[in-house]
């Protein structure tokens, strides 16, 4: 009897030391252009920190989002650049774009630096060989899973396959930033999207303009599902769920990034949800939106049945985020619309081109695992503390015990402190988006926050966007929507801000628009 209890002891301590050994599964779901105000969580606070319902919060419907939020911390202040590659190439590499330079969309097919962008700028995006958190994460153990929108680099680059970027498996990942269609009768190619296209050719030749070289916006590796009655976010989530029971039946951790191709246009309506907005007073192309939104909530809600199923859901962290502020279709790019009541959309220089909905928590809470207990994380908790995209990186090589190599620059800082829903004091609050590109809907400026405070500097005032001002300077304690231009009534601080932006490019190494000549536009201290 007494060999037999020292058995079982031994037993029961090795698999404690298993367990406390044993890396969790991370989902990083990233939804294409939704941003802070389109889901029926409350991003928004007050003075407080208590979250403010909103009008558009009413209009969306998210109900595994709100079970999400209530297992985990959702973040008021998450930052990312106001255009789709940057960020998630900065969330790959933990770098600020600036550095990276991959400060534009890319264009599948064309350098779009823009008439006066950089030459410099990464239109090539990532490589083969480059530092990338799922090469990282693949080399510590772990199975690389892809699926969904990739936009990494151009065609012809090999870095458009996300399996040549540390991967082990992409679904559906490619060159392209939209599919030509969500619907699986039209094979995802967009039939109307091909002939749109083709018309579209036959002018630029009869105007004697040059015609661009073109592919087509099918996203890859779907074939299963061409000619059939389904939508693309169920496809992809059907895909993504074959993945984490092969994973799981070998027993491997797992990082899924999940690309939702969702809710980026077309607006396509999901048949399965737009009947929930027939009665909505919101224009044809905004119920379609909405109803995309909600086709994305279900696909968060299918995952997260899934790891209960498998019994799996304590060993899971779950992050979700958009790329960059809103393209819902309601409003100017620059006004208090689609992202109300914050000021602007994607691609714009207003906090509602760079302000994301952020979410973490545990698929579900079991504090005394180990996982969790490296990671505690704060149920319904709102953290208030600002935060960027390129955080997430550090984040998960802390979690998971993995090294990153000491000549990758790393801007990101460990969500850690925060996840807990706590203040850090020592955290700074700063942030730098840089656009050195046009023409767009905001055309060639910086960014830079620090505390309460933001500027933004036009590099051309004439451009449509700069409405023929150098600087805006906003106080966003005080006028968080961004009301209130006070460059001209707060000189000091201005020039306080500008130093401080200044400084921030030069660590990046940044590269800047061109005047005619082809010298850089350099910022200058007011």
């Amino acid at each position: 009897m007494k060999t037999l209890h020292c058995i079982v002891m031994a037993c029961l301590v090795l698999a404690g030391r298993a367990a406390a050994s044993s890396p969790p599964n991370i989902i990083v779901m990233l939804v294409d252009d939704m941003g802070m105000m389109d889901c029926s969580v409350p991003f928004i606070t007050d003075a407080q920190g208590r979250p403010q319902t909103q009008e558009l919060n009413r209009f969306y419907r998210t109900p595994n989002l709100e079970a999400l939020a209530a297992r985990g911390v959702r973040f008021n202040q998450f930052c990312a650049m106001s255009v789709c590659s940057p960020t998630r190439i900065s969330i790959m590499t933990g770098q600020n774009a600036a550095r990276h330079r991959t400060t534009n969309w890319i264009n599948p097919d064309t350098d779009n630096a823009g008439s006066q962008g950089p030459p410099q700028w990464n239109w090539r995006g990532l490589k083969p060989g480059d530092i990338t958190l799922p090469a990282l994460l693949h080399q510590a153990g772990y199975r690389t899973i892809h699926v969904g929108k990739g936009h990494f680099a151009p065609r012809e680059q090999p870095g458009s396959n996300p399996a040549t970027l540390g991967f082990d498996i992409n679904v559906a990942g490619a060159s392209i930033g939209q599919p030509g269609s969500y619907y699986g009768l039209q094979d995802f190619g967009g039939k109307a999207a091909t002939q749109a296209a083709t018309n579209k050719a036959k002018k630029n030749a009869k105007a004697q303009s040059p015609k661009p070289k073109r592919g087509n916006n099918q996203p890859p590796g779907l074939e299963a599902y061409h000619g059939k009655d389904i939508f693309l976010t169920e496809a992809l989530t059907l895909e993504a769920a074959s993945h984490i029971r092969a994973a799981a039946a070998q027993k491997q951790p797992f990082f899924l990034y999940f690309a939702q191709y969702a809710v980026h246009a077309p607006f396509n309506a999901d048949p399965r949800f737009i009947g929930n907005y027939k009665d909505s007073d919101k224009p044809e192309a905004a119920k379609a939106f909405a109803s995309l939104v909600e086709g994305m909530d279900k696909s968060m809600g299918d995952l997260l049945k899934l790891l209960d199923e498998l019994n799996i859901a304590k060993d899971t962290l779950v992050i979700f985020l958009g790329d960059n502020g809103s393209d819902a279709p309601l409003g100017h790019e620059h006004a208090v619309a689609c992202a109300a009541p914050l000021r602007g959309k994607k691609g714009s220089h207003y906090e509602g081109g760079t302000r994301v909905p952020m979410i973490a928590a545990w698929a579900k809470a079991e504090p005394a695992h180990p996982a969790q207990q490296r990671l505690p994380i704060a149920a319904g908790a709102i953290q208030t503390q600002q935060a960027a995209v390129y955080d997430l990186f550090p984040t998960l090589l802390e979690l998971t015990n993995t090294k990153t190599p000491p000549t990758h620059v790393v801007d990101g800082r460990s969500l850690a402190p925060l996840l807990q829903g706590k203040p850090q004091p020592d955290r700074p609050q700063q942030f730098l988006m840089h656009y050195p590109h046009g023409p767009h809907r905001s055309h060639y400026f910086t960014l830079w926050r620090d505390g309460d405070w933001k500027v933004i500097h036009h590099y051309l005032p004439s451009a449509p966007s700069a409405g023929g001002k150098s600087y805006e300077l906003y106080n966003l304690r005080q006028d968080p929507y961004e009301q209130q231009d006070l460059a001209n009534r707060e000189p000091t601080q201005l020039r306080r801000m500008m130093q401080g932006m200044i400084e921030a490019l030069k660590a990046n190494n940044a590269v800047y628009p061109i005047d005619p000549q082809g010298q850089p536009l350099l910022p200058k201290l007011p």
